[in-house]
């Protein structure tokens, strides 16, 4: 049985990477089909994301990672797919997949989307808290592959992990005159 994983992957992190090794099990063949989105400007290119996970997957004999834009469903039509991969974090992410799953239901029914509950640890993670985390010279070297955090520090300009960013500095008191009322 194929199984689609879309998502954007802007950068790929480890909870993706847990739902693709776990997805890898359950599946014969798992292809990673990174979206072209036109709403959002990602970090990446798609050709620089598709790359980063390929060289993540290398392991994975059953894994294919691959570009596409349009409906998933036509997509996952195309590779003659017959399951949406799809992982949760939480309940928000439950209510928003849960719709998108009856969605492409109307759109395809013999088209199934599986869902994978993340592993305990990658609960929190997502792409834009890694990008958030990088562009404030946050160390992100435990949410993604070392390739991708090397990648991801670059385009913020940081060449190395900052283990405290913050500094404080002293204020000096306002100078405000003596004033008689």
């Amino acid at each position: 049985m194929i199984a689609i994983y879309p998502g954007s992957f802007d950068p790929v992190t480890l909870g993706h990477l847990d739902i693709i090794e776990r997805g890898s099990r359950l599946f014969s063949r798992v292809i990673v089909a990174v979206l072209r989105n036109p709403n959002k400007t990602p970090l990446f290119s798609v050709q620089q994301r598709l790359e980063q996970i390929r060289q993540s997957t290398t392991h994975l004999d059953n894994v294919e990672v691959d570009g596409f834009e349009g409906l998933t469903v036509e997509y996952a039509q195309i590779n003659k797919a017959q399951v949406l991969l799809r992982g949760l974090r939480a309940i928000s992410d439950f209510e928003v997949e849960l719709q998108m799953a009856h969605t492409n239901k109307t759109l395809s029914t013999e088209i199934e989307t599986v869902f994978l509950a993340t592993s305990n640890e990658y609960s929190f993670l997502s792409s834009s808290v890694v990008k958030e985390i990088a562009r404030f010279g946050g160390s992100i070297d435990h949410l993604v592959p070392p390739h991708v955090a090397l990648d991801t520090y670059k385009c913020f300009t940081h060449n190395q992990t900052v283990s405290n960013p913050i500094k404080t500095e002293v204020v000096p008191p306002l100078n405000i005159p003596n004033r008689e009322v």
